[in-house]
């Protein structure tokens, strides 16, 4: 279906794409670079298929990885649902500053007066940094970052929410990968389980700071 984007999952009711890092998910208003919707969409024009994709969820600009996708706006309702519900399932990779000595964890705290709440597991623990599993019990914007600069370990590349200069470990983007994705299929009924895998520049950072 899409020739630039890399499509992990498609079926008549929706897709799941792999969002390169650098790419907006939605069009922002005063910015005139193409976003990753804008791109998908103007593939399927090009190849002649008359449905549009419209995104269920959204991905920052330098977070990577996969996001889901409806074929048409009633489909996107729907999907949009499993969110609102919690029914959907998602899980990410960060890479965060300095080492969390706790296996694994909860973080609540509340963004906007809003309740809000990330899991997280410890994969690894390397020289400056920790790279986490997690997942988003809630859906508050930029959820993750704000939460792990709360319990002092920022994600590495962070800039939004604490001061690159205060770290000596330095990237070019937030170091945040959107790996797995699983949920009900509400016309079909299957258990949809989707992962990505690491994105290449995060590959390569980890290749660049061995244990």
């Amino acid at each position: 279906m899409l020739s630039n984007i890399p499509v992990f999952y498609e079926d008549e009711w929706l897709a799941i794409v792999n969002k390169p890092p650098g790419l907006l998910t939605v069009p922002a208003p005063g910015n005139k670079l193409r976003a990753l919707t804008d791109i998908l969409n103007e593939d399927l024009q090009n190849n002649g298929l008359l449905y549009r994709l419209h995104p269920c969820h959204r991905l920052d600009k330098e977070t990577s990885g996969l996001i889901l996708y409806a074929k048409g706006k009633a489909a996107q309702e729907k999907l949009m649902q499993l969110f609102k519900l919690r029914k959907i399932a998602k899980t990410y990779i960060a890479f965060v500053q300095g080492r969390i000595e706790q296996d694994k964890g909860l973080i609540e705290k509340p963004i906007e007066g809003q309740p809000a709440s990330t899991c997280f597991e410890v994969l690894q623990r390397r020289r400056n940094f920790s790279v986490v599993k997690l997942s988003p019990e809630t859906g508050r914007t930029n959820q993750i970052r704000i939460h792990f600069k709360a319990i002092g370990h920022p994600l590495v590349g962070e800039s939004k929410f604490a001061f690159r200069r205060d770290f000596a470990l330095r990237s070019k983007r937030v170091c945040l990968h959107a790996t797995y994705l699983e949920f009900k299929h509400p016309w079909t009924g299957e258990i949809v389980a989707i992962e990505s895998p690491l994105a290449r520049d995060m590959d390569k950072f980890l290749e660049d700071h061995p244990d």
